[in-house]
């Protein structure tokens, strides 16, 4: 059985402990390499018990030559970590998947002024693809960098992906609006004040209303998946802050063209997500829960029209797993020519 070597950089942070803890049921895998630049020799089972005898591993300091030895390495980092180690990596025939910003937005100028970064390798960035699993595929089997989703980019993706590649305008996309709450956890495990529990506790508020960081990235993924230039930069979106640690709903809101008012919207959404494992189009009537997806790669959709000329598609996922480290290893499943369920296979955790 052919095993890969797997290096993830940054393995304190939720999403890297989320890529360990996945990894570990995956049989092609073998995780050889685990960084932290704070935890250096401790194990990681000591700092995080669940992994309590399915791991002996212990944190290390970032060495380039160790990760040259990986196969694949992920990058679970704040943003502007990956792309300094891309050209080296790279070099040494290692893959790269970014579960940060640096290979998401392909356009320069964007990337810097909503990062506040210049690109440290525009070269890679250009020949990397963007990796969300189910509708950039074919581009991800060839790819040597991967730049894995936000986690609100991806629910709204394959929450209007169908009829935005339809044959017919059945959407009219400059009346979209993004209604989205996420779990404490999509903020990251740094303490922070706002992140504590006296201030999230029976409290639910927005943020980043003005402006989010994930807009960019939205609205060129939408522009990408539908073939329409300009028609995305006015879209609404406004992300909550909900008090529960894992989950996000996406509630999205879209007029409706004539042709689209016509069209049996539900059976649109089976037939172009029938074959896809991690994308579950709910019956018609349903209300999908974030419990439901709770630590499962697993990504929910519903449809409703309260009105002939109004969609509204409810969408919820793991932000931890879909929104990150679960399609993170889809990614690299695709990569290397593993079935896309391996080590994925975990069913969401209810009640």
């Amino acid at each position: 059985m052919r095993v890969i070597s797997v290096g993830i950089v940054g393995g304190t942070g939720y999403t890297g402990v989320e890529l360990l803890r996945l990894l570990l049921s995956h049989d092609h895998v073998k995780v050889t390499v685990l960084t932290s630049r704070t935890e250096a020799g401790r194990r990681v089972d000591d700092m995080f018990p669940s992994l309590r005898g399915h791991t002996d591993l212990e944190y290390s300091d970032l060495d380039l030559d160790v990760l040259k030895q990986c196969d694949v390495v992920f990058f679970a980092t704040p943003h502007g970590v990956a792309m300094k180690y891309a050209k080296e990596l790279l070099a040494a025939n290692t893959k790269i998947i970014d579960l940060a910003a640096d290979f998401r937005l392909k356009n320069l100028q964007q990337f810097e002024k909503w990062y506040g970064l210049a690109h440290a390798c525009p070269e890679i960035l250009a020949q990397s693809v963007y990796g969300l699993s189910e509708l950039k595929r074919e581009q991800i089997k060839q790819a040597r960098v991967v730049g894995n989703p936000g986690c609100y980019p991806t629910t709204v993706q394959l929450g209007l992906a169908p009829v935005l590649q339809s044959l017919e305008a059945l959407v009219k996309p400059e009346t979209i609006i993004i209604d989205a709450k996420s779990g404490v956890s999509g903020a990251g495990r740094k303490a922070s004040l706002a992140m504590i529990y006296s201030e999230n506790a029976d409290n639910f508020k927005a943020y980043s209303v003005a402006g989010h960081r994930h807009h960019p990235e939205i609205v060129e993924a939408l522009e990408s998946i539908s073939g329409q230039k300009g028609v995305f930069d006015h879209i609404l979106f406004v992300p909550h802050l909900v008090p529960m640690i894992r989950g996000m709903l996406s509630t999205i809101y879209i007029d409706l063209t004539d042709q689209g008012c016509q069209q049996d919207l539900q059976s649109l959404y089976e037939q172009f997500y029938k074959n896809e494992q991690f994308v579950d189009v709910m019956p018609a009537g349903s209300s999908p829960e974030t419990r439901s997806v709770r630590g499962a790669n697993q990504l929910r959709i519903a449809l409703y029209k309260p009105s002939p000329k109004k969609l509204v598609i409810l969408v919820v996922q793991d932000n931890l797993v879909k929104g990150a480290a679960g399609q993170a290893i889809q990614n690299m499943n695709i990569m290397f020519g593993f079935a896309e369920h391996m080590g994925l296979s975990g069913i969401g955790l209810l009640p």
